[in-house]
């Protein structure tokens, strides 16, 4: 009975550890992402003397973004691998094949590995978007540029 409180514990530090890891990472992802936009619109290019301060202003935290959006997929598979090695536990410490812990074990690091990616895809579409908009940004500042030469 010892060893199904240690896995009870096991299940439940990936469930509040990996996955809560993941969420935190998404709750980032979305509010850095929300700030660029704000920020994106309320910019004046007529304003930045240089275009590389501008390129400065534009960057803040967007690497940010594209980290989680790299490394969600990598705690997601933590979080399977760490699944599968507490079903392969199970599985030695009973001694029999209990398919209930099986499946309890491979749908909890499915869950791992499912949330990583959900974490992952919008935070490189956010980063895209953000990139585009940079570099739009940084576009009409060379036209603007342009314009005041001529």
């Amino acid at each position: 009975m010892e060893n199904s409180g240690w896995l009870e514990f096991a299940h439940s530090g990936i469930d509040y550890g990996i996955i809560g890891i993941l969420v935190l990472m998404s709750v980032v992802s979305l509010w850095l992402f929300v700030e660029r936009i704000m920020t994106y619109g309320g910019i004046r290019i007529e304003m930045y003397a240089t275009k590389e301060e501008l390129e400065l202003d534009l960057g803040n935290n967007v690497s940010t973004i594209a980290t989680i959006g790299s490394n969600a997929p990598y705690v997601g598979l933590l979080g399977t691998v760490l699944g599968i090695m507490i079903t392969f536990y199970s599985l030695g410490d009973v001694g029999a094949v209990d398919s209930k812990k099986i499946m309890t074990g491979l749908a909890l690091a499915l869950k791992a590995t499912a949330m990583g990616l959900v974490v992952a895809i919008p935070a490189i579409v956010f980063y895209n978007i953000l990139l585009r908009r940079m570099e739009r940004l940084l576009a009409q500042w060379d036209i603007d540029a342009q314009k005041n030469l001529g």
